[in-house]
């Protein structure tokens, strides 16, 4: 398991993240505040709070593949 913070700003960013996550065997999961979400869902997603940094969790072998082609939603 690894976890990183996030930032989704627009509906593109959505999009892309969804985009990425479903590619990647395993669970991903969105957690913001005490909400839990699959990454895979664009409707999940859009339940979160998106004005605040949102951690990922990552439940793959792949996680440190995940993690490198999210560095343009990495949380500043």
């Amino acid at each position: 398991m690894k976890t990183a913070q996030i930032k989704l700003s627009t509906i593109r960013d959505v999009q892309a993240f969804v985009g990425i996550a479903t590619a990647f065997d395993g669970d991903i999961d969105l957690s913001s505040g005490r909400y839990v979400v699959d990454a895979k869902s664009i409707i999940g997603i859009f339940s979160l709070d998106l004005l605040s940094p949102i951690t990922v969790i990552a439940h793959t072998e792949y996680a440190d593949d995940f993690f490198a082609k999210l560095e343009r939603f990495k949380a500043k």
